[in-house]
């Protein structure tokens, strides 16, 4: 590991209140490199982090060959700092990285290179409930070549973040726009792999949505417009009387760490989960006849989102009669799931890694 003289460490947030989201980075890294060459990585270490150089013509740059993951390191009430699920992440990242047709990494290798580095940068994991340290692996190809074909030069880093709270208005409902023109992803391609094409396709309906005076999109299907899918940031569940409906995985949409953690929940709760297709026809009658309770997102970067009001086709739908109210069950998950992640309650799926 190369030492950064005492003079070049940053200067670290005053109060957590400083933090915003993706806006600061800590003082090291992780970096190592595969080349087809030798069909291994090599060079890994934790270095200073600074910007690296690239050639202009490196294929990341021309043909989006890159992938990415993130997750979040906690502080704790009696000082631990601990991880949530991180083998879920270092598994999608490999998922990622076959359909991207990139090398993989081994599992438990990166998964000690995360706890390395955190364990380095201690300091800057925030302190106060809601706010915790982001972890951001990353691939790209970095071949000096164009044309279009696999990587077979790949960097690959982790890069840390320590953040506040995801939304600046706090755990309240947000409004958000139902989008019939555009699409994110269709069947067969790259929905289901965190790469940035991806996130890239939504912005402009995204930026859309904002001008409107909504805070997000929730995409349809590619082939009727008629499927729900997901949101940009976030699979979505929609609570239907004493039914929670989410979408299936299907391949157009991005497994969610935290969806999985919220069905294994539900499921525990003895509530009836249903992973089926569902039309937002359905759900725009189920918001008129009182039958959509709540609705809510789930992702790792805010952990339970509220939806208060959902717009299709220029008519707001208002759930659960108050767009203003978390409701019962979605107030009941976020409350669960932050409890577990910052250590107030005991973790009985075995989910948290500690940073020992």
């Amino acid at each position: 590991m190369n030492e950064i003289p005492e003079n070049e460490l940053k200067l670290k947030p005053k109060n957590d209140g400083e933090l915003g989201f993706g806006t600061i980075f800590t003082d090291h890294m992780f970096q190592m490199r595969w080349s087809a060459e030798t069909g291994e990585w090599n060079s890994a270490q934790i270095k200073k982090y600074e910007p690296f150089l690239i050639s202009p013509a490196a294929i990341v740059l021309h043909y989006g060959i890159e992938i990415f993951e993130g997750l979040k390191a906690y502080h704790t009430e009696n000082g631990d700092i601990q991880l949530f699920r991180p083998q879920k992440n270092i598994e999608r990242l490999n998922n990622s990285a076959e359909r991207m047709v990139m090398p993989k990494v081994d599992p438990e290798f990166i998964l000690g290179a995360i706890k390395k580095l955190v364990r380095l940068e201690k300091e800057w994991v925030p302190h106060t409930f809601g706010t915790s340290l982001y972890i951001r692996p990353t691939m790209i190809g970095i071949d000096e070549f164009i044309g279009v074909h696999p990587a077979e030069d790949v960097l690959f880093y982790i890069i840390l973040s320590p953040v506040g709270a995801y939304y600046a208005t706090g755990f309240a409902p947000v409004d958000i726009l139902v989008e019939s023109e555009y699409i994110r992803a269709a069947p067969g391609g790259t929905g289901a792999a965190k790469t940035g094409g991806n996130y890239a396709a939504s912005l402009l309906a995204a930026e859309e949505a904002k001008k409107k005076g909504y805070t997000q999109v929730l995409w349809l299907d590619a082939k009727e417009r008629k499927y729900v899918e997901e949101v940009g940031t976030m699979n979505m569940m929609f609570v239907m009387d004493d039914e929670v409906v989410t979408s299936p995985l299907t391949g157009s949409i991005l497994p969610g760490v935290t969806r999985d953690s919220v069905i294994q929940i539900l499921k525990d709760w003895d509530i009836k989960v249903s992973e089926r297709m569902i039309t937002i026809n359905e759900v725009i009658e189920a918001a008129k006849s009182g039958k959509l309770k709540e609705a809510f997102g789930t992702g790792t970067a805010a952990v339970i989102t509220p939806v208060g009001c959902l717009n299709y086709k220029d008519n707001d739908y208002i759930i659960g009669g108050n767009k203003d109210k978390v409701g019962e069950l979605t107030q009941k998950l976020y409350d669960y799931l932050t409890s577990i992640q910052y250590g107030k309650k005991e973790d009985p799926y075995g989910w948290i890694v500690k940073i020992d």
